[in-house]
């Protein structure tokens, strides 16, 4: 079986929480994660950050997928716009590094890591760490970036399973 490297990303104007996972359908391995950090600074400074230091780190880690959580719907609407924005940095570091993406919505990532998607932090943490085999304590957003990778290898992995099962529609011949 071939070995895939996703990369998931949890969105942040503040935080970032960046997984890499290897998995070829059956086994998946933790391979890096991390927060990007962002404090106060300027809000065009953090989108930078996230920019530049993904794109270090797709260089450095080699991914060859990219998911993203998607935004969910908030009722402060400066925040949305700024998560937005701090999702449209982290895409487009992505693209430019040449890797395709996919997007989940919050419930999508937790009914797949957990087995519901109304899961809170800490039962998303708690999985993520039984389904890597991690020790220790895991920060939230970390957690929740490797969620997302754990959705996409098992999403993709079901949508191509799906894909050799399913034969082909047949194609009528056309009336005259």
């Amino acid at each position: 079986m071939t070995t895939r490297r996703i990369l998931g990303i949890d969105p942040g104007s503040r935080q970032t929480g960046i997984g890499i996972i290897d998995t070829d359908g059956r086994h998946t391995q933790h391979i890096f994660s991390t927060c990007l950090r962002l404090g106060d600074a300027a809000f065009p400074e953090r989108l930078g950050t996230i920019f530049t230091e993904l794109t270090r780190i797709i260089r450095e880690y080699q991914p060859i997928e990219m998911a993203i959580e998607s935004v969910f719907v908030s009722n402060n609407a400066a925040s949305a716009l700024k998560l937005g924005q701090a999702r449209g940095a982290a895409i487009c570091a992505g693209v430019i590094s040449g890797l395709p993406v996919a997007e989940y919505s919050p419930k999508e990532v937790k009914q797949a890591t957990v087995g519901k998607g109304g899961a809170d932090k800490t039962q998303v943490q708690h999985m993520v760490k039984l389904l890597l085999g991690l020790q220790g304590r895991l920060q939230a957003d970390t957690a929740d970036a490797l969620a997302v990778a754990l959705c996409h290898a098992h999403a993709s992995h079901l949508n191509n399973r799906l894909a050799r099962q399913i034969p082909p529609t047949p194609t009528l011949p056309r009336k005259g």
